[in-house]
């Protein structure tokens, strides 16, 4: 979510882009603080910044929130997460028709759902886009998010053909998915970016440049992307063609890619923004303003440490070292300032709880908390093992202006608690970062995750044996046994949700001993966003938000 992602995760950090300045959430107002807040505009324009161009706009290839992010405004799928999370009919006409044993859905498509070039979507643009991300020519890293189509799983592993998923078009309006099982997110997981439906004709004819420019990009949601300049900015207008297009207030939404965040602020009080995130140091400046808003959110925010480029970051104790060695503390203070908090855990806070309101991850177990000297202890174990004195160690985030202080802050840490161990700090910009994590071509990246369904699977899956976004070398055949039962029919009763959590739980704890990820924090998010943005509408999973019903108080 991803995101996301989910949406990937890698997705954005907070310290890293100003897009999460976006997310809608909780307001905190002085009515005494006014400055440079506007109660009116004349146009009923939005304009946002992101610290990232758009990797993708092809939806069987995006992993990264802000692709996500857009999926939301710009194409729309079986059914749509409204305000409260909940999925709702977007292209369906209604709820699904289940068999006895919920395995098989019968979705009735609405007849007036249509492309922005006129095209009707029928359902056999679900079929087409979904059979091509399952294929493995197409090597889309969230095939793995259709696993519970029928064959999606052996057809990405190259043992059945794409047209053998469990997805029919029985007629234009009428889609029929068999699943291998019945699982409580599933309707959710439709509203999810990779879900959406691709018009085969448009998707053929552009080839490989499908989804990189406004021209090889083609809507069905609220919004279409009208233009897209590379490393600098992209528009949103409203498609003229939506089934739902009365509901659109917007005339145009305007992105700007913009890493510096001072020059974001900057932007955002001489009215050419009219949300932007803080950084640490004028959160304080701000905070009693009457456009000031902050939030915690359900992106969790960690360090990939991968085992398998650095032969001396196969030794655990090395692994746990790092992850122990940093003042997470004193980060989350002093670098975000903006809401977030300490994490030691894969799983965020206040996103699953039981139906007694007792909250998912007080049941996980982890020994990745900040203690120096126990850190000092499991390096000199580490150096005793390896008989090594010096580590030299490389450290990949991104080239936004905030991560470079974050990653000196980290570094700072480890080499002053960890002695003889040296970090290295390579910046990378946002596609480029994500393209090394895949190719596991790194020692330790700072990284995040965002989910992409409401269920705590949608952290853990990612670090099962064959998941695409596994980039750390971490396998445990019992890690991977544990989600498999959990998962299982039987599991996925209703009275047998609590077992379920237990052996979720469990298998996170085990994974948090490897010390394959170092957590750090999760994401809170503090901005200031003009009172005349009204409706905006956030998500906990998914795209960040959608703009939907979003219109500007006062405008003509």
């Amino acid at each position: 979510m991803r995101k996301r992602l989910s949406v990937l995760l890698s997705i954005l950090v907070a310290a890293v882009l100003t897009l999460a300045a976006c997310s809608g959430g909780g307001s905190k107002k002085d009515e005494g603080g006014k400055g440079g807040v506007k109660s009116e505009k004349s146009e009923n324009v939005l304009n946002l910044s992101s610290t990232s161009d758009i990797p993708t706009m092809d939806s069987s290839l995006a992993t990264d929130q802000v692709s996500f992010i857009n999926f939301n405004q710009t194409l729309e799928g079986l059914y749509v997460l409204d305000k409260d999370d909940k999925a709702v009919p977007g292209v369906a006409k209604g709820e699904p028709e289940k068999s006895e044993d919920g395995k098989t859905w019968t979705i009735k498509l609405r007849d007036d759902a249509k492309w922005s070039n006129g095209d009707p979507v029928t359902a056999h643009d679900f079929v087409y886009a979904w059979q091509r991300t399952v294929d493995p020519k197409t090597a889309a890293e969230y095939a793995y998010m259709f696993e519970n189509i029928e064959n999606a799983k052996e057809i990405s592993a190259g043992k059945k053909k794409p047209e053998e998923l469990g997805a029919k078009a029985i007629d234009d309006q009428t889609l029929e998915v068999k699943l291998v099982k019945d699982v409580p997110w599933m309707q959710s997981l439709f509203a999810f970016g990779s879900f959406m439906p691709q018009n085969e004709k448009f998707v053929e004819k552009q080839g490989k440049k499908f989804g990189t420019t406004a021209e090889a990009t083609l809507s069905n949601g609220p919004f279409q992307l009208k233009e897209w300049k590379t490393e600098d900015n992209w528009k949103l207008v409203p498609n003229k063609e939506y089934w739902d297009k009365d509901k659109v207030k917007l005339d145009e939404v305007n992105y700007k890619v913009v890493k510096e965040s001072q020059t974001a602020l900057n932007m955002y009080q001489t009215g050419k923004l009219d949300s932007v995130g803080l950084d640490p140091q004028n959160v304080n400046k701000y905070k009693d303003k009457e456009d000031f808003t902050t939030e915690l959110n359900t992106s969790n925010y960690f360090f990939r440490i991968n085992s398998t480029k650095n032969k001396d970051l196969k030794n655990e104790d090395l692994r746990k070292a790092f992850a122990k060695s940093i003042d997470k503390d004193e980060y989350v203070k002093s670098l975000l300032n903006n809401g977030s908090t300490v994490s030691d855990k894969l799983m965020v806070k206040d996103f699953v709880k039981d139906k007694d309101g007792k909250d998912y991850i007080d049941g996980v177990k982890s020994p990745l908390n900040y203690d120096k000297k126990e850190a000092k202890k499991l390096l000199e174990k580490a150096k005793k093992d390896t008989g090594k004195d010096k580590f030299d160690i490389e450290l990949l985030t991104y080239d936004a202006d905030e991560s470079k202080k974050a990653a000196e802050f980290v570094k700072e840490q480890v080499e002053k608690n960890l002695p003889g161990v040296t970090l290295k700090i390579k910046q990378q910009p946002f596609k480029q970062k994500l393209a090394l994590e895949s190719k596991g071509d790194y020692d330790i990246s700072f990284a995040g995750w965002g989910p992409d369904y409401p269920d705590s699977t949608t952290f853990l899956d990612l670090f099962k044996k064959d998941s695409p976004h596994n980039q750390t070398g971490y396998s445990n055949p019992e890690y991977d046994k544990a989600l498999e039962e959990a998962n299982s029919d039987e599991m996925l009763k209703e009275e047998n949700s609590a077992k379920r959590t237990k052996i979720l739980q469990d298998a996170e704890s085990k994974f948090l001993d490897s010390a394959s990820i170092g957590p750090l924090y999760q994401q809170g998010v503090a901005r200031l966003r003009q009172p005349y943005v009204k409706n905006w509408e956030p998500h906990k999973f998914g795209g960040d938000y959608s703009l939907k019903q979003v219109e500007i108080a006062g405008a003509k």
